[in-house]
């Protein structure tokens, strides 16, 4: 079994009775959801309260940057909540990462379960705080269950390569060890010179979805953004989630394999592609920033708990 990363915080696994908070971070989610979210999470055995400002709508996010910066802070000080639940992405998260309280993360670690726009948070909670997130949501019963898991047991996860999601195609062959990190590709892309971590010795995990309008154009400047700046140096290895949208876009003979070919593989890293995270229905949930194993021979990412007990 890996080691844990030694500067990784880990947070106190759930147990029946604990209090998530659920928060909108980035844009607001149906009103439906809210209550939704809170009997899937009841059923677990959990309490559940919500943040101050989680229906709040200012154009096309939660409420202004303060209120949605208020309530983060607020749940990541208030010793009482164990978890923090996003109830979805969308855009805006990266408005308020400048005013996280890292003090408060540090003092009290807890998980952040989100992906799409919650990816800039995960990645400002890593460098700055060293504490883990979860990549995924509770939006299907596969998608609860896997993150269930993660928040009440301390068990490493295997994800496994599944044929029918279109990024398998890319898989390559080789082995690799490092810590998870990533998530959303234009997240990513767009926290190189404002904050994105150091992927030295990171397996790193993309996904996205095809916005209306873009084609293989907009994979293509994200990729080649992260290749430029230097940011995939000293990579171990890359993780491919779903790319819905781009299953059947073709561009003059290119398709999305293609592009990602074509950027990726002359770092001569091992790619396993086809693991069912990221944008769609019921999606996986997989812990960043904890130590990983990935085999591409195999098909298997092994990704090490952050929960303790």
């Amino acid at each position: 079994m890996l080691a844990p990363h030694p500067e990784a915080l880990r947070f106190r696994g759930l147990r029946p009775g604990d209090l998530v908070r659920l928060l909108s971070p980035a844009s607001y989610p149906d009103k439906g959801w809210v209550q939704t979210s809170t009997e899937i999470l009841t059923g677990w055995g959990l309490r559940v309260d919500a943040g101050k400002h989680v229906l709040a709508e200012h154009g096309y996010m939660a409420g202004h940057d303060q209120d949605r910066l208020d309530d983060v802070n607020a749940a990541y000080r208030d010793p009482d909540v164990r978890a923090i639940v996003t109830t979805r992405g969308g855009a805006g998260a990266y408005r308020i990462l400048d005013g996280l309280d890292i003090d408060a993360v540090r003092h009290d670690p807890k998980p952040l379960v989100g992906f799409s726009d919650i990816t800039y948070l995960h990645l400002t909670l890593w460098p700055q705080a060293r504490m883990p997130g979860i990549h995924g949501c509770i939006a299907g019963p596969r998608a609860a269950s896997t993150v269930r898991r993660l928040l009440m047991t301390d068990q490493p996860s295997v994800l496994h390569r599944d044929d029918r999601t279109y990024t398998a195609a890319l898989s390559t062959r080789g082995q690799a060890t490092g810590f998870l990190m990533g998530g959303s590709l234009m997240a990513v892309a767009t926290l190189v010179g404002a904050g994105l971590p150091s992927l030295d010795g990171a397996i790193l995990l993309l996904e996205t979805e095809r916005p209306p309008g873009l084609g293989l154009g907009f994979i293509d400047r994200q990729l080649t953004q992260l290749l430029r700046s230097g940011a995939l140096r000293g990579l171990q290895a890359i993780a491919l989630g779903r790319f819905p949208g781009y299953e059947n876009y073709v561009d003059r003979g290119w398709t999305l394999l293609d592009v990602v070919a074509d950027r990726l593989t002359d770092l001569g890293v091992p790619i396993l592609g086809g693991l069912e995270l990221g944008h769609g229905p019921d999606p996986l949930a997989t812990v960043l920033g904890t130590p990983a194993h990935l085999d591409a021979d195999t098909g298997t990412l092994t990704v090490q708990p952050a929960a303790r007990f």
